[in-house]
């Protein structure tokens, strides 16, 4: 039995982590829940993470340099979630390193599927 891929939600929206981890959860996915840039760095390089749901518009951080911050250390995947629905910010998120971007409010049963994606592509089965 394959062990269940690990994700990283990023978001200082607390019920929308315990919402979006319900849901993910219930799709076999084991999830953890950071609220800020510097708990998620940290989970990253302490766990063994698979893929990283980041909010482009954390509190008191900008999601784009978490995503830089991320890059820095690790080729984590990573999908941006976010409100900000503009090409510039979405050409931004790919060119500092998300893997995806996808904005609010969004589709959960769209996320999965680019979650999917996303780990499909980078953990091949073999």
């Amino acid at each position: 039995m394959k062990k269940a891929k690990t994700i990283l939600l990023v978001d200082d929206d607390k019920e929308l982590c315990e919402l979006l981890g319900q849901f993910l959860q219930q799709h076999q996915y084991q999830v953890l829940c950071a609220y800020d840039g510097a708990s998620a760095i940290k989970m990253i390089k302490e766990k063994q993470i698979d893929l990283v749901l980041l909010d482009l518009m954390l509190a008191c951080e900008d999601g784009l340099e978490i995503c830089k911050l991320i890059r820095q250390d690790s080729k984590v995947p990573v999908i941006m979630l976010t409100a900000m629905k503009g090409d510039s910010e979405k050409i931004l998120g790919l060119e500092y390193g998300a893997d995806d971007y996808i904005t609010k409010p969004f589709n959960n049963r769209e996320l999965l599927a680019r979650i999917r994606a996303v780990l499909r592509r980078v953990y091949p089965e073999k």
